[in-house]
């Protein structure tokens, strides 16, 4: 119904100056009764963008809001914006309130703040303007400007002052437009005036956009227009927005491939792989009696991990896709991804190997439009056989892997020097993160369990168990064990604890671990009868299991979802029973297999005994919507020997 008078406003908006656009915009709004339930209505979320022969960008933000309930006037109070000033500048051009009254309001610019952004692990002076409004009421309407000059990411700042809104790939322009909004939107436009020599790849992911080409001049004038959003339905455990919801991604580069070798020319020419003696010294000493490059390439990789700190600090020339020099990391033992990763880069090619730098977006996808969709730094290694290997320092402190599978069906770009097309990180097979328990227990009359278990892992499970060791006080560790049988049961004791090889030993071997416990009371008792669960289902390092914290009362889900980790779970016990005593009901066996997730399991009574097995097989990281049902399956299943009491009954004869 409103369709085509949307796309009459919008691109009324585009040509007119008149600066009344909020007025027809606003009884849209007011005729559209479902919109009554929202805090705030975007009117107007407008961005234009006009680009230099150097691939800068010069941007103008325009909002429009309605203010509909005393939460959002609380909301709108205060109006931020954040940048970079390395490589960007903004400030507030137009600030006005249109009061429900009628009465007009100019807030005046040159009250804005701009100060030092709040920050966390990364310091590298990023800043943000504030604005006060001060107070509003439901039906007020917000109308703001801001003016921004540069670009997006912290890349290479220069000493030339508008140098440093300039792009390190010099003349190319990209940009990331999320086309979604926690808040209902009725017009959100973007447009970019580019020169007409330069040609620009764009696309429009999950959903469709109005879109127009124009010449203007020696300028051509890209337009995207969407109507009448709605804040998008999220789900637990989703993917990333980026991977769901409405996005136009545009680039000027070629393809990625002309990134790959960009990146790696950028960081040879800064010098950022340079050997010291210092470092040298440290590579011999770490690789000698190393017998193969397996061997080499690991205990590099884990002493990089282990060895310096993630911490950020603005260091000037040299942040974003610059790595830091050698001298600088190796002296420091301090820095951000990049840093961590150009240290290992350093060191394997002090080692003999070639090593070089790549990108990769931690959280979400990246597409093949070569729009830079990255947000970390990590190395690759060319073995042998002439196959590069990417690991990751930042994400492997104390972890047995080389490259966390915790990063698993993720993109990456290699810097290389032939160039490279964006890779894909492959699935991690369940077993290589096994985690198992496997107890022997015994139930006296009075409901009392005692006996041993031995958990143990690899991989990331490996992680989860070993963490207390690896970042804990020593004295502490008996109490975190301990803590794990009180999630069972406030009655349990830890008699003893057998930790095996040297837990903090992480490279030695998986984690093993036994412990001996008693737990009173355990069973419910009753006379002539004993009801519990079994050990290893009731809440036994559910901490380490993260598929447990999906919650798979879900039904149905429209979007992909995803685990910390493709997995292998193993439980078994065996419980000795009170003479006597049998198990009521049938002994119960269950199996599930699909594609992403398989299920085994079985409880059954032999003579006196009890017998609990289980294996549960999580095959991916990432899933697509149509798993949710096998996924969701094979995990109930696993669950429900959890939530099964085991009545025993006591023979009377």
């Amino acid at each position: 119904m409103y369709r085509s008078f949307f796309l009459f406003i919008s691109l009324f908006l585009i040509l007119q100056t008149q600066g009344q656009e909020w007025k027809k915009l606003l009884k849209i709004a007011d005729n559209q009764q479902d919109l009554a339930k929202y805090d705030v209505v975007n009117l107007l979320d407008s961005t234009g963008v006009c680009v230099s022969d150097q691939g800068s960008g010069s941007f103008t933000i325009h909002r429009i809001v309605k203010i509909q309930t005393p939460a959002g006037a609380l909301k709108h109070r205060i109006i931020k914006y954040d940048y970079d000033p390395l490589t960007a500048f903004a400030e507030f051009q137009k600030v006005k309130i249109y009061k429900a009254n009628g009465s007009t309001k100019d807030i005046d610019v040159k009250t804005a703040c701009d100060y030092a952004a709040p920050a966390r692990a990364i310091y590298w002076g990023a800043r943000q303007i504030m604005i006060e409004i001060g107070r509003l009421e439901p039906g007020d309407v917000v109308d703001y400007e801001i003016a921004k000059k540069g670009f997006t990411y912290a890349l290479l700042a220069s000493d030339e002052n508008e140098d440093r809104f300039v792009p390190p790939m010099r003349g190319q322009f990209y940009d990331i437009v999320p086309f979604w909004s926690n808040d209902p939107t009725l017009t959100k436009i973007y447009q970019v005036s580019i020169p007409k020599e330069k040609d620009m790849q764009y696309q429009f992911y999950q959903g469709e956009c109005a879109s127009s080409l124009r010449f203007e001049g020696n300028k051509k004038v890209y337009t995207f227009c969407m109507y009448d959003l709605r804040p998008f339905e999220k789900e637990p455990n989703m993917v990333d927005l980026f991977d769901v919801a409405p996005k136009l991604m545009m680039s000027t580069t070629p393809n990625w491939e002309a990134k790959s070798k960009w990146f790696y020319q950028v960081n040879e020419d800064y010098g950022s792989f340079e050997p010291t003696p210092e470092a040298q010294k440290k590579v011999d000493e770490l690789i000698k009696g190393c017998k193969t490059e397996m061997e080499k390439i690991s205990v590099l990789t884990h002493w990089v991990a282990d060895n310096m700190r993630y911490s950020g600090i603005s260091m000037g020339k040299g942040e974003g896709y610059t790595l830091h020099n050698t001298k600088m990391n190796f002296t420091d033992r301090c820095g951000v991804c990049k840093d961590k990763a150009a240290l290992l880069i350093s060191m394997l090619r002090m080692a003999g190997f070639e090593a070089y730098p790549a990108m990769t977006m931690a959280g979400s996808r990246v597409e093949s439009i070569p729009a830079d969709h990255f947000n970390h730094s990590v190395a690759v290694v060319k073995l042998s056989n002439g196959n590069y290997m990417p690991l990751d320092p930042t994400w492997v402190p104390f972890l047995r892997e080389l490259w966390s599978s915790a990063e698993q069906q993720q993109n990456y770009l290699p810097g290389i020097p032939e160039g490279s097309d964006l890779l894909l990180t492959p699935v991690s097979a369940p077993e290589n993160h096994y985690f198992k328990i496997n107890a022997q227990t015994s139930l006296s009359p009075d409901g009392t369990l005692n006996g041993k278990f031995i958990v143990e892992a690899e991989g990331q499970s490996d992680g989860s168990i070993r963490r207390i060791f690896t970042s804990g006080f020593m004295n502490d560790w008996k109490n975190a064990l301990e803590k794990e049988l009180l999630a069972v049961s406030p009655r349990a004791r830890l008699l003893s604890v057998d930790y095996g090889k040297d837990p903090k030993n992480y490279t030695a071997a998986p984690i093993k671990i036994e412990m001996k416990f008693s737990i009173p009371n355990y069973a419910i008792s009753g006379k002539n009868l004993l009801i519990f669960k079994p050990l290893v289902m009731n809440n036994l390092y559910n901490r380490a299991r993260s598929y447990l914290r999906i919650n798979t009362t879900i039904k149905e889900r429209k979007q992909g979802f995803k685990d910390a980790c493709s997995r292998l779970v193993l439980l078994e016990e065996t419980i000795q029973l009170p003479a006597g005593y049998r198990m009521s009901g049938e002994n119960r066996r269950d199996e599930y297999n699909s594609k992403v997730a398989d299920f085994a399991g079985s409880l059954k009574q032999e003579n006196n005994r009890l017998k609990l097995n289980q294996k549960l097989t999580l095959k991916k990281r990432v899933y697509e919507a149509e798993d949710w049902q096998d996924f969701r399956t094979a995990v109930n299943l696993h669950k429900s020997y959890g939530t099964q009491l085991i009545v025993l009954e006591k023979n009377q004869k």
